[in-house]
């Protein structure tokens, strides 16, 4: 089991999501019987159904936890019982608010990796978000040049060797957090767009299909939510603020 240490702060007894905020909470999903127990009862039937097809107990833990819990901070934004959240899904599986609830303008994103998850909300504007552990990987430079864009390649190689692992999880995350918000999938190839990648640079979308315009649409975050882990979130517009919050253990 992986353990768990985040310096995110804890949150407020009643967050309220105003337009000019965006919201992530880093969370473990690594949680006793008695929460699994009330996380469950928050689930509609279909989720539920999903759940029972897992094959390893720890799979399936794991999406009752990030599902209840995503269920439990909607409906505490929308001022609802987590049970009554209701969910629509987009071409690519994107779910989305259904039918009045939607009306709220609550726009939310979940990623997560090997037990721990992140929960992004925002109001009246798109928000992707993404997590990985990491972790050395020995294929890293050929998965780069199979995905990364060229511009993204050269500056990976050009990475100090200690530095590489975190070079790696900056661009993936990065990337993926871009495609989730565009909730085109794969269908979106990842080396159409630029992302920065060095530790320590700030995180930023450098240019879509060529054009930089349309990269200046979106604003992209770095993230360390806990020990270990690299993160991003983006969402469209400049202007807002991000809070960081962790779910208490």
């Amino acid at each position: 089991m992986t353990s768990f240490r985040s310096t995110w702060p804890l949150p407020p007894a009643k967050p309220t999501l105003p337009q000019a905020e965006l919201h992530v909470w880093v969370a473990s999903l690594n949680r006793p019987q008695t929460q699994l127990n009330q996380f469950w009862q928050h689930l509609a039937p279909d989720e539920q159904a999903r759940a029972k097809r897992f094959y390893f107990d720890r799979d399936r833990n794991h999406y009752i936890v990030a599902r209840g819990l995503l269920r439990q901070l909607l409906g505490s934004y929308l001022n609802l019982p987590a049970h009554q959240i209701a969910f629509v899904y987009g071409d690519h599986g994107k779910p989305e608010l259904a039918a009045e609830q939607a009306q709220s303008g609550v726009r939310f994103n979940i990623s997560h990796a090997q037990g721990v998850a992140l929960l992004a909300f925002a109001r009246q504007r798109e928000v992707g978000v993404d997590i990985e552990q990491v972790r050395p990987l020995d294929d890293g430079e050929q998965i780069a040049e199979r995905f990364f864009s060229a511009n993204e390649v050269a500056v990976f190689t050009a990475v100090p060797a200690v530095q590489k692992p975190q070079a790696f999880f900056n661009c993936w995350t990065r990337k993926e957090a871009f495609i989730k918000v565009i909730g085109e999938g794969l269908s979106c190839p990842l080396d159409s767009f630029d992302v920065t990648l060095k530790p320590g640079e700030p995180a930023e979308l450098l240019q879509v299909k060529g054009s930089r315009e349309a990269a200046a649409r979106w604003k992209l975050e770095n993230l360390e939510p806990a020990t270990g882990y690299a993160g991003a979130v983006i969402a469209e517009g400049r202007e807002w603020q991000l809070q960081t919050w962790q779910w208490p253990i």
